[in-house]
């Protein structure tokens, strides 16, 4: 399309149409998912029978409420602390895997930056049933060879934590290398000059310059750990997280808590997104 030329009516209405049934089709779920969290029925979909906050606050033996449910409260919480040590993991292993593949060339670089990238192309079912087999051959080999149990073998919280890392990892690192290709290296070369060490070099300039990378994908690990599904499901353990909680509702029939989660989430979600497109306009208009 050339913009510089006119378009017929025939074309541009055809586009408002593209464009309303496009965000229609893209929010009209989660804008049903909201409304539904306030729906004074049993169930988690239609008809409509009334308003009402009980999802919310309620404590009664038949509707419990989100903020009473503790099953529901432990599963966030569990998806809070498996984001949280995975967000570290990630960024700090794909700043510095960043840094590797922007050297100079070095033997194996195109093999090396292959098998970073491999986790990506993996469906998460698969690679959670890998990492499942994987650890529990090595716990196997420990405990019959050498007598020694080892606990981060076995399903569990940390094994979510390397099962996710293993794959959201490689997206930060290639968040990070985006940016870190823009970076001007004669900002190094010059604050060495003057006697800067290579540390502080790292630290006051190179790290600086990569900071909105680090947050962003420090914020895209976080969320995509948070609602991690394929690959947590398989190596989960008695404390579920808050997808597979859901699931695990979902499968055996549930009540509109499911909505009024999900319209807690969307509602914060929202607001961390509109919180950080002010300060990055506030940024950039200063």
């Amino acid at each position: 399309m050339i913009r510089s030329l006119p378009n017929s009516k025939t074309y541009l209405w055809s586009f408002q149409t593209y464009i309303v049934l496009y965000f229609i089709f893209l929010f009209a779920p989660l804008i049903v998912t909201c409304v539904l969290a306030f729906n004074d029925s049993q169930f988690p979909s239609l008809p409509w029978k009334g308003v009402t906050f009980e999802w919310f606050i309620g404590n009664t033996p038949d509707r419990v409420g989100i903020f009473y449910d503790q099953m529901n409260l432990s599963s966030i919480l569990t998806s809070a602390q498996v984001a949280f040590f995975v967000t570290i993991f990630s960024v700090v292993v794909g700043t510095c895997s960043a840094f590797l593949f922007e050297q100079e060339e070095f033997r194996f670089k195109p093999f090396l930056y292959f098998m970073m990238l491999t986790p990506l192309v993996i469906p998460g079912v698969i690679l959670g049933i890998s990492i499942l087999l994987l650890s529990n051959s090595l716990g196997l080999y420990f405990e019959e060879s050498l007598g020694v149990d080892v606990p981060l073998f076995r399903p569990g919280f940390w094994l979510v934590v390397l099962g996710q890392f293993s794959f959201i990892t490689t997206l930060c690192c290639l968040i990070i290398s985006a940016r870190l290709r823009k970076f001007d290296r004669t900002l190094e070369e010059a604050a060495l000059n003057l006697g800067a060490t290579r540390m502080q070099v790292i630290w006051y300039i190179t790290l600086r310059f990569l900071k909105p990378s680090i947050i962003g994908a420090a914020a895209i690990a976080f969320l995509m750990s948070f609602e991690n599904f394929n690959t947590t499901l398989f190596l989960i353990g008695a404390d579920p997280t808050l997808p597979v909680n859901l699931y695990l509702q979902v499968r055996d029939g549930s009540t509109p808590v499911i909505n009024a989660i999900s319209f807690l989430l969307i509602v914060f979600t929202s607001f961390m997104a509109i919180l950080n497109f002010y300060f990055s306009s506030r940024k950039s208009n200063n």
